[in-house]
């Protein structure tokens, strides 16, 4: 017998305050999965985002974490309009950038920036420091000649703690670390209001990420920047981030307030994360509580029906698998979709 999948009633998260900068309403990125040789035809989609809505406040650093393949980069990319998103909304400034033209993207684009993750292979090797920080400041039109040009570079370089003169060396004589600090002042150099770091530090050696987070928080303070931060290591997060969601399997579960998450998570999964972040102390360690998940990551090709979470949840019953959870507010700013969720 077949049983029809339900869904608890919406309540879409409200921005926090009047001063919100960005708004993602319902979005989805669906990728075609095709077959055949000559005529190729869809066969299935990948849900690589399903139905996932926030909001970043002005000059705040909201946190996006979750395990690989959950939908945090794709999430980052749609947002930038690298992707083109299935369906949902993108609220920037009032402006729905899903709905925006060629030419009006290009404008747009000054306004918000991304960091790679790859140091390595996210600067063209066949270009100096100087020419790839400066080449956006040439696409945009922000600069009037070569004195200017050079005034500009040299001033992005100290920026982010490179000297001057480096602006004359390829990629390949620098650090891991100074590679990205150019990623940075690239970003930079068109003086954006918001920026996707796409796991900006996962590359490097632990003493050179304290650098880079510093740096970030620094320059954030400095030009009034607004971030996304996409990562995996809670541990970053909760030091560089004013709030933080969680995703899984394409889906936001939960979003609160960076102390508050750490402190009282409602969601199962978010849980499970927390309970595997390591401890230096070894008593407190060995005190707490672990929360071991069962089986592996479903595919995004054929997600469970119902809550996405319930087949590795430990407190999942039948309704899990029936009612698909909409993120709602269980405590004053914490949202969380999870059907036993206290306040739901």
């Amino acid at each position: 017998m077949t049983t029809m999948q339900e869904t608890a009633p919406q309540a879409a998260a409200p921005a926090q305050d009047n001063d919100v900068l960005l708004e993602i309403n319902n979005l989805k990125m669906h990728f075609p999965v095709t077959s055949g040789m000559l005529f190729q035809r869809t066969v299935a989609y990948v849900k690589a985002v399903d139905d996932v809505s926030f909001s970043v406040r002005r000059g705040e650093t909201l946190g996006l974490v979750g395990e690989s393949g959950c939908g945090k980069t794709t999430t980052g990319r749609c947002i930038l309009q690298l992707y083109k998103p299935t369906d949902g909304q993108v609220i920037f400034e009032g402006q729905d950038l899903t709905r925006l033209g060629t030419r009006q993207m290009r404008a747009m684009r000054r306004e918000m920036q991304v960091i790679f993750q790859d140091p390595y292979s996210s600067l063209n090797p066949r270009m100096t420091a100087g020419n790839i920080i400066g080449e956006p400041l040439i696409v945009h039109g922000l600069v009037h000649g070569k004195a200017e040009y050079r005034e500009r570079v040299a001033d992005l370089l100290q920026n982010v703690g490179l000297n001057p003169y480096m602006a004359d060396r390829f990629p390949h004589e620098f650090s891991g670390g100074q590679r990205q600090r150019i990623g940075v002042a690239r970003a930079l150099s068109v003086s954006p209001k918001f920026i996707v770091a796409d796991e900006p530090v996962s590359a490097l050696d632990v003493s050179i990420q304290a650098q880079i987070i510093n740096l970030l928080e620094e320059l954030q303070e400095q030009f009034n920047l607004t971030y996304l931060f996409i990562a995996h290591d809670l541990s970053v997060v909760r030091h560089i981030s004013d709030r933080v969601g969680v995703m899984y399997l394409g889906h936001m579960v939960e979003i609160a307030e960076r102390n508050e998450i750490y402190r009282n998570p409602v969601h199962p999964y978010t849980r499970a994360l927390l309970s595997a972040v390591p401890i230096p102390d070894p008593v407190l360690d060995a005190q707490r509580e672990r929360v071991l998940l069962s089986g592996e990551v479903p595919s995004p090709l054929n997600p469970p029906s119902g809550c996405v979470f319930h087949p590795r949840c430990p407190i999942a019953d039948d309704n899990c698998a029936r009612v698909i959870p909409e993120l709602r507010e269980v405590s004053s700013n914490h949202w969380a979709s999870c059907l036993k969720a206290e306040g739901y």
